[in-house]
């Protein structure tokens, strides 16, 4: 039974089960304090540490609307400025210069939520301000636009744009391959718009046996990546760092129920640990190969089977979680202008180490599969990736002042690729309603051709304000 037949049959059974009336399913267990558990059958569970916003950066609050208003509705106004800390001849100096307005409105009506979370943008780096909702750029970007509802006590469904997580990384993702903004998160927006809305049908059901989350995107929804525009790179086709003189283009997958996407994720308690099986078929989610002919970059087909486990492990909190990585297209890894497959491991631990000092350290592996055929397979004078890529990360995370004061540091490390990448970030909530933060995103390495060596020119600084309401 191949991948995309297994989701078929998790959703035929997720969906039976949960509405036939005298099933086994029951209200979904409560999960341990810190695993995640949803707040009701449907609402979204809590973002992972670091992408539900950073420690100490403002979270929204429930506030009461005009009682004119027919619905519920919040948001925020922003605006952020950085600049680079050194010279890019093939970018312009400002990193970022933008202010957006966030609008969120929810109405309940019996037995359905309709949300929708909208930004409207002004981003003075935009060229073109047209709108374009899978990119996310020009004058507006839908955030969300969902309808919620429970066809029976024990399943929900949520139609429309989405954002959507699981997985257990902080900014390390295996089996999450739901769209990110690599953009966003490089240039120092919020961490919380590293992830990209779906546009995608998710049914949940619950069961005192297991849970079962299955997620279909009618039509591929590919990451936000970086192609030039914002940040240059490295760019393996021309072999040099490239940016706004070579802007990658790409063909993307675009025909709907032809390029689609299923998720699935089985999860469970045991005692105080979760344990949750995954499931992926479609894309990957940034350009992982070129057309030899037009040179333009595509997707390859991605399969994805992983497991996650995490729970306390002494004074602290453990995770770890693996994923393979079946890319279709070239199993034989072979073929130089498509991704070989790769075996992808995280180990986690986080304690609170003082009295409001939390530390935060991961390892990350990813081990590509075919590794001797895939660099017999290379052209000449090529760069030739490791074979096992290591990375290792921590956060530090200490709040002062009554908790309002949030000073931040997260380091991602490669001793085998030899760089590393910094977020520094200090965060102070003013009041109910205003909120301040500075940051940087600051790049390291030995070789320009390595993951985060070749952003080494896009070393940037940033300030933002934001005010709640």
């Amino acid at each position: 039974m191949n991948t995309r037949s297994l989701l078929w049959g998790m959703l035929l059974a997720g969906i039976g089960l949960g509405v036939a009336p005298g099933a086994l399913w029951a209200a979904a267990p409560e999960l341990p304090e810190g695993l995640g558990a949803p707040a009701s059958d449907t609402e979204e569970p809590a973002l992972p540490a670091g992408l539900g916003g950073e420690a100490g950066a403002e979270q929204t609050t429930d506030r009461p609307a005009a009682a004119a208003l027919p619905f519920r509705l919040r948001g925020f106004w922003e605006a952020r400025g950085g600049t680079r800390l050194g010279d890019d001849p093939r970018q312009r100096d400002l990193s970022i210069a933008e202010t957006r307005l966030q609008l969120e409105a929810e109405k309940y009506f019996r037995g359905a939520t309709l949300r929708l979370t909208g930004d409207f943008l002004y981003d003075d780096l935009d060229d073109d301000r047209s709108v374009d909702l899978e990119s996310g750029e020009g004058a507006f970007d839908l955030r969300e636009a969902s309808l919620v509802f429970s066809p029976s006590a024990d399943t929900d469904v949520k139609l429309g744009r989405q954002i959507l997580t699981w997985g257990t990384g902080d900014l390390v993702f295996i089996n999450d391959l739901f769209p990110k903004d690599w953009v966003s998160f490089f240039i120092g927006r919020d961490v919380e718009y590293l992830k990209a809305p779906s546009d995608a049908l998710k049914v949940s059901a619950f069961s005192s046996w297991a849970n079962l989350d299955l997620v279909y995107t009618p039509r591929f929804d590919a990451d936000r990546f970086i192609d030039g525009r914002r940040l240059s790179f490295f760019n393996t086709g021309q072999g040099r760092l490239t940016g706004r003189n070579a802007v990658v283009l790409a063909d993307r997958p675009a025909d709907a129920f032809e390029d689609d996407e299923w998720a699935a994720r089985l999860y469970r308690n045991l005692g105080a640990y979760e344990v949750a099986l995954y499931g992926y078929d479609g894309f990957w989610k940034s350009p992982a190969g070129a057309d030899p002919a037009s040179g333009r970059a595509r997707f390859p087909p991605l399969s994805v089977l992983g497991a996650s486990l995490r729970g306390p492990v002494g004074p602290g909190i453990g995770n770890v979680e693996l994923g393979y990585y079946d890319s279709r297209a070239d199993r034989d890894g072979d073929d130089p202008t498509v991704r070989n497959s790769e075996l992808r491991l995280l180990l986690g631990y986080e304690q609170e180490i003082a009295r409001n000092l939390t530390l935060g350290l991961q390892y990350y592996l990813e081990r590509m599969g075919e590794f001797e055929a895939y660099r017999r397979a290379l052209p000449p004078g090529a760069p030739v990736r490791d074979e096992n890529r290591h990375v290792l990360t921590q956060r530090l995370t200490w709040l002062t002042h009554s908790q309002n004061l949030a000073w931040s540091l997260f380091l991602f490390y490669s001793p085998s690729d030899r760089d590393a990448y910094l977020r520094p970030r200090v965060g102070y909530q003013v009041d109910d309603h205003l909120s301040v933060e500075a940051g940087g995103n600051l790049f390291f390495g030995a070789r320009e051709e390595t993951f985060f060596g070749q952003f080494q020119d896009n070393n940037n600084l940033y300030l933002g304000v934001r005010y709640g309401f």
